[in-house]
Parts: C-alpha cells; structure tokens; sequence
C-alpha cells in the first residue's frame, strides 16, 4: 500500500476548488494507495512531473517513488488549457 503526501503548492490549489470537486478529487487521489492498478492515472514523458490523474477537468500531477507518492499540483483544463 503507497502513501500519499501533499506538498504546500497541491493544498493551496485544491483549497481553491469548489467544496464538490475537492471532494471528488480526495476520494480519487485517495484511490492511488492501490497504485499503479489505479484507472484514470497515465505516465507523462518530456514532463516535470513523473504521472497524472484525471477527474473530469482537473488534473492531479504527482510522482512516485517506491511507496510514496507525492501529489505536486492540482490544475484545472478548460478550452484556454493548450
């Protein structure tokens, strides 16, 4: 089983969520203990961050290293994202 930390950058960006998306995205990001059989999660090349989980327009980017995986940033993607 993997453990999840936060760093200060991912918690001040969900804190900016809507209370309903927080709680959609703790409950999925709470489901990566079970990583990497985790549905929704891809590996990223030529990217700052090692993976992605997506729930529905946000994004969680997080690495992993052995046991822990450390959740990075939360963004939201919209038409403007690329």
């Amino acid at each position: 089983m993997n453990k999840i930390t936060w760093t200060k950058k991912a918690l001040k960006q969900i804190k900016r969520v809507d209370r309903v998306w927080q709680l959609r995205i703790i409950k999925k990001v709470g489901a990566l203990t079970t990583f990497p059989e985790t549905a929704g999660t891809k590996e990223l090349t030529k990217h700052q961050y090692g993976y992605r989980l997506r729930v529905a327009n946000y994004r969680v980017l997080f690495d992993f290293d052995g046991n822990i995986i450390s959740i990075q940033e939360v963004k939201k993607r919209d038409e403007r994202t690329y």
